[in-house]
């Protein structure tokens, strides 16, 4: 009982801790797990490890492989988690650089990695392979941390983002993949001896085949007992557990080890399809990886022995380790970037960040313990050198990203992103002419369908309670530097400018004026935007009677005012913003309008009816 119930606290804790001080949270849970694991014989009285995740004797918390059930369950979960999150309009949006870092990048790292373990650790070419498999993924949970620390240009932040979220199932795929052919390749029942014969290629195929029948099968029946309502709303979640875990096991009883493939094809058609609670099911799936990241990483972590990192005691793991950072990474990202107008600074520091993540270090020490105990040759060295290579990476990209960085020029220097709150018709309006325009513009919503028409728009936009705590932890908020609250609510406007104003409000941040200052001007304390006329319900009433965006151009400071004074005097216009001639930039217009300015050249822009104004004499 301390056993489990300190792992769990350990686990939650370093959690906690990374967060503190903004770190991956690998890289406490890994440190704690060696701790009490491996590390721990070096002081104990009997050289016993305080923490033995197997039973050994009379201490451990699991006998025999249940370790390695656990290990495969808890995965399984990771997995459909992580394919949940692979959206098809995310993959069309990415770019060709990413698309090329997935595939192109993969190949490198799976071919390259294997040569560099046969040629410089001398393992044999099977393990090689499956060691090269394993350090194919980076993994969003140990990237994210890093990239919301650093202000990084959109396009960088960008390619690290959805490289570490689309890759993941991919190098999982493949380290299952070459898993199974080391697996039949070796079993005596299929030849033995290296003896590789066709019923090694058919296991293979039945397992791609049954996985992702069964996993596009499966997504659709849960679809289709959530539509008929035939799981209580209190059971919808661990329901859905219960649902991933038996389509794992039975996919796991029909064919060995097929149960991994199976589980990330059912999260990513769920993922993609229309289905009732899918948020909710998110959000769940979320919460149980973090707590089974937590127990996992102390648990495998402490599972390793002293003999194990002793293997490590040896030159070629640190040449081994200096060849992937400094010559696969670097080729994988070079080749695929080569013809996407990515600046060469760029593609240094995107070669430099590649921290590898829990999915590496978990199926290495799955398949790894596997291996030795079917006596695989080589198969002693795979959990210690990707530990190593998990630990190494993520240490190495915490301590040096931003000094990186900055040496390398790619931090952003000024923030003119711009965080509308509020997906409605009339943002979705304004979003869209600053898109045309070359802004970048994010709308957040609680409203998913507010949100999916923003995305068809090809607005960037995302569905959120703004008293969560996504906004803090999105990186794609990096470059915002302007917030305009405009929901339908005072209460939620308020608390926006109040909660996010110096995160996101560095060049402005306003709120529409509400019901109450209209009726009570004398209370306004604050500039609103736009005008002290245009509230919610007339921001909606302009858009839907006059969905028009039109430039007006301004041939002085006097020229200006007049027009705003006009704008004001009507119905059904709205002034926006003020676009600069020489700079391109846009200013937002609010209520003092004395504080607003514009030479010859500038434009004002607004949303409404058209207006006809002759400049002054």
């Amino acid at each position: 009982m301390l056993e489990l119930g300190s792992v769990i606290i350990l686990g939650i804790l370093a959690q906690w801790l990374a967060w503190r001080i903004k770190v991956p949270a690998i890289l406490p849970l890994l440190l704690i797990g060696l701790t009490v694991g491996p590390l721990s014989t070096l002081w104990t009285v009997d050289g016993q490890k305080l923490l033995e995740p197997m039973w050994n004797g009379q201490k451990g918390l699991f006998a025999g492989d249940h370790l390695f059930h656990f290990v495969e369950l808890a995965i399984g979960l990771i997995l459909f988690e992580g394919g949940m999150s692979l959206k098809r309009e995310e993959l069309r949006g990415v770019g060709p650089a990413i698309i090329n870092l997935i595939t192109l990048g993969s190949l490198v790292t799976f071919v390259g990695g294997a040569f560099m373990a046969f040629f410089i650790m001398g393992l044999p070419w099977d393990i090689s392979f499956l060691f090269s498999g394993l350090i194919i993924v980076t993994g969003p949970t140990v990237i994210g941390p890093i990239l919301r620390n650093l202000n990084l240009k959109r396009n960088v932040s960008a390619i690290l983002k959805w490289e570490g979220i689309l890759i993941d199932p991919i190098g999982a795929l493949v380290a299952v993949l070459v898993y199974e052919f080391i697996r039949l390749f070796h079993n005596p029942e299929f030849g033995g001896g290296g003896d590789f014969t066709g019923m090694a290629i058919r296991q293979f195929l039945t397992i791609s085949l049954l996985g992702t029948s069964l996993g596009f099968f499966s997504a659709h029946g849960l679809k289709w007992l959530l539509k008929r309502s035939l799981v209580p709303h209190y059971l919808l979640t661990v329901f859905t557990l219960s649902y991933v875990l038996s389509v794992f096991v039975g996919s796991h009883f029909l064919v060995a080890d097929s149960g991994l493939l199976t589980v990330v094809v059912l999260g990513m058609v769920i993922g993609n399809i229309d289905m009732p609670h899918k948020k909710e099911i998110a959000d769940f799936g979320e919460s149980i990886s973090i707590l089974l990241i937590a127990i996992l990483f102390i648990l495998l972590s402490a599972n390793i022995d002293m003999l194990d990192l002793q293997l490590l005691n040896d030159w070629r793991v640190f040449a081994l380790f200096a060849s992937i950072i400094l010559v696969l990474r670097p080729l994988g990202v070079f080749l695929s970037t080569r013809s996407s107008g990515i600046a060469f600074k760029e593609k240094l520091f995107i070669s430099w960040v590649g921290p590898r993540g829990i999915v590496a270090a978990g199926i290495a020490s799955l398949f790894g313990s596997k291996l030795v105990n079917e006596g695989v040759p080589g198969a002693e060295y795979i959990t210690p050198l990707v530990f190593m290579i998990v630990l190494g990476t993520v240490i190495l990209n915490a301590t040096t990203a931003g000094l990186i960085a900055r040496m390398l020029n790619v931090l952003l220097t000024k923030s003119n992103g711009i965080l509308i709150l509020g997906a409605h018709r009339a943002s979705r309006l304004i979003a869209k002419y600053l898109v045309d325009n070359n802004r970048h513009v994010i709308l957040v919503d609680s409203n998913m369908a507010n949100v999916e028409l923003s995305l068809e728009l090809g607005i960037d936009s995302f569905q959120t309670n703004i008293y969560s705590d996504e906004l803090n932890d999105n990186s794609d908020l990096n470059d915002v530097g302007f917030m305009l609250a405009m929901t339908g609510s005072t209460e939620v406007n308020e608390y926006a400018l109040k909660t996010f104003s110096g995160q996101f409000g560095e060049n402005g941040a306003y709120r529409l004026i509400s019901v109450n200052e209209l009726q009570h001007p004398e209370n306004i304390e604050e500039d609103h935007l736009f005008s002290n006329k245009d509230d919610f319900i007339n921001l909606l009433e302009v858009a839907r009677d006059y969905p028009e965006i039109h430039e007006l151009e301004i041939n002085s400071q006097e020229h200006l005012q007049q027009s705003l004074q006009a704008i004001h005097m009507e119905e059904k216009i709205i002034p926006l913003f003020v676009k600069e001639s020489d700079t391109d930039e846009y200013k937002i217009v609010v209520s003092d309008f004395s504080k607003i300015t514009a030479q010859e050249g500038d434009k004002l822009v607004y949303m409404g009816k058209k207006l006809f104004l002759s400049p002054p004499e």
